[in-house]
């Protein structure tokens, strides 16, 4: 068996659930280190400009930096010139904040657009490229729990047979704060790495 190389990958956006947890983003940040583990962060725009402090750690910390648009509007709900005016509103913010170009990573809201041939071309043409997931935390849903985050995680990341694993959490939510050093754990003791979404896709 290959060994497993995982990226663990953050979409640090404004929340829109109940689960929300105003310190888990430092707490996330915390367990990473601890850890000595580096994560992908793609950053919302109106985010960055909403918590600086953290997306500044975020980059000195030496975490990947991504974009995440800046409204986090469905991209397939706008027209490409929407797109690009949405996409290139999130660089200019995210760089001015960080001190770090997000390109070419970006992560389409929602997942959703990327299977659309306009929006991709409106990345590709930005210098962008969409960075999907092959495991879903599931922190984002009502009644999350750390413990069904960690072993949708952990059991997801097992299952995954070509050796890369690409996880998908939210900045936002308190069960992953409060999975994260588990699953970190878990993940070592079965020999995995951690690496960048660069790292997997480059």
């Amino acid at each position: 068996m290959s060994e497993l190389r995982v990226a663990l990958t953050f979409d640090a956006e404004h929340p829109s659930r109940a689960a929300n947890d105003p310190d888990a983003p430092e707490a996330i940040l915390d367990a990473l280190g601890a850890a000595d583990v580096r994560g992908t962060f793609f950053v919302q725009g109106r985010w960055a400009s909403a918590y600086p402090d953290v997306a500044r750690r975020m980059a000195s910390d030496g975490h990947l930096i991504g974009n995440h648009s800046h409204y986090h509007a469905r991209l397939s709900l706008l027209s490409p010139a929407g797109v690009r005016a949405d996409v290139e509103a999130a660089g200019r913010r995210i760089t001015e904040v960080t001190g770090v170009d997000p390109k070419p990573w970006f992560r389409c809201p929602f997942g959703d657009g990327a299977e659309r041939p306009e929006v991709r071309e409106a990345l590709r043409a930005l210098g962008y490229r969409n960075v999907d997931w092959n495991v879903d935390s599931g922190d984002w849903c009502d009644g999350a729990s750390p413990e069904g985050v960690r072993a949708t995680v952990v059991d997801g990341a097992q299952g995954i047979e070509d050796g890369s694993v690409m996880v998908l959490f939210h900045t936002w939510t308190g069960a992953t704060a409060r999975s994260l050093p588990a699953i970190l754990a878990d993940l070592r003791s079965d020999g995995a790495s951690f690496v960048t979404a660069a790292e997997v896709l480059w």
